[in-house]
């Protein structure tokens, strides 16, 4: 299994990145090739993507900036997506999230994917300006 952690200089506090980051509902604003939109069905929510739905979870920790991402067909199938929110000395933050390339995937989708979160990360970057 291959990762990669791409990172994100961001001009706004910790605070601000976390609870924009912690926030589902914010998911289509900044990860657009990835989510379309979001539904909530009960307590669980829904990811719109174009191939289809996904179970999707945020586990997010504020003390320790860790703002986990999961999602799969089903809600015992969630696969996992590390990320985190470092505050940084001058005010600003630092967004690491790791992509991973799950079995099935080959090695050319994940290169892609890698790519797109590359320009998710810079719609971050633009909103959190």
């Amino acid at each position: 299994m291959n990762t990669v952690t791409k990172t994100v200089h961001l001009n706004a506090d910790r605070n601000r990145v976390f609870d924009f980051l912690s926030n589902i509902e914010n998911l289509p604003k900044w990860a657009t090739n990835f989510c379309q939109g979001v539904k909530q069905e009960g307590d669980d929510y829904k990811i719109v993507r174009p191939d289809g739905e996904l179970f999707f979870k945020i586990v997010s920790d504020r003390t320790t900036g860790v703002v986990d991402m999961y999602g799969g067909p089903d809600k015992e199938q969630m696969a996992g997506w590390p990320a985190r929110v470092m505050g940084l000395a001058d005010g600003t933050s630092l967004f690491a999230f790791t992509c991973v390339q799950f079995p099935g995937v080959t090695d050319e989708a994940f290169a892609d994917d890698c790519v797109s979160v590359d320009g998710e990360l810079e719609i971050l970057r633009n909103i959190l300006a």
